[in-house]
């Protein structure tokens, strides 16, 4: 009887043993991802419809970008799509071209942002979650682009990553871009709307690239 039970016990445990490894597997991260932090600027060319146009406008092959968070052992995207959402990192990666991305870092913090900046951020992001996409890139807050937020949550955190533009400032001339413009706007296009360009936060002066693929 004690040969059993004793049996019983070992069984028992190798089991929970195995469900634990296994529990762990799931969610190990993924190695390639080991560098980043909380609030990285993560950039790669979208695949939409209006993707060709902004890289035209802005004289960029980077169309989309938005901010990295780690929950729970997992990597997300926090970006202006349709709605505002956070995304797994990687599907969000799997969703551009050729499965390319840039990850970039203020200068200032090169071991991460402090925890009162990225609060800072989450909270603005709360206000901003489940807003739909600015089609027409305006600047107030009741509708988003992608570059927007990234722009804006920075903002919150106290740091300006770029200066603001405005779209008679982008290189309108390409028809891929007039045909865009002329579906958006008809002839009323907003020339002096203040806008801010993936481009413009992708070569700012106060980011460096931590890792790219």
């Amino acid at each position: 009887m004690k040969r059993v039970l004793l049996l019983l016990t070992l069984s028992l445990f190798i089991s929970c043993k195995n469900k634990t490894e296994e529990v762990k597997t799931e969610v190990k991260e993924n190695p390639e991802f080991s560098a980043l932090h909380d609030g990285d600027i993560i950039f790669q060319t979208s695949l939409s419809s209006q993707s060709q146009a902004i890289q035209m406008a802005t004289k960029s092959v980077y169309s989309h970008c938005g901010v990295i968070y780690k929950e729970a052992d997992k990597y997300y995207v926090f970006e202006a799509i349709q709605p505002v959402t956070k995304t797994p990192l990687e599907k969000w990666i799997a969703r551009g071209k050729d499965s390319h991305y840039v990850v970039k870092r203020l200068n200032a913090a090169k071991n991460g942002l402090k925890d009162w900046q990225i609060r800072e951020m989450k909270e603005a992001g709360k206000e901003m979650a489940g807003k739909d996409y600015d089609l027409y890139f305006g600047w107030g807050d009741d509708k988003i682009y992608c570059s927007e937020l990234v722009w804006k949550l920075y903002h919150k955190a106290g740091a300006d990553l770029c200066p603001t533009q405005q779209l008679k400032d982008f290189d309108l001339t390409n028809n891929a871009v007039k045909q865009k413009l002329h579906e958006r706007y008809g002839s009323n296009i907003p020339m002096e709307e203040k806008v801010v360009s993936p481009a413009a936060l992708f070569n700012s002066n106060l980011l460096y690239t931590v890792t790219s693929k």
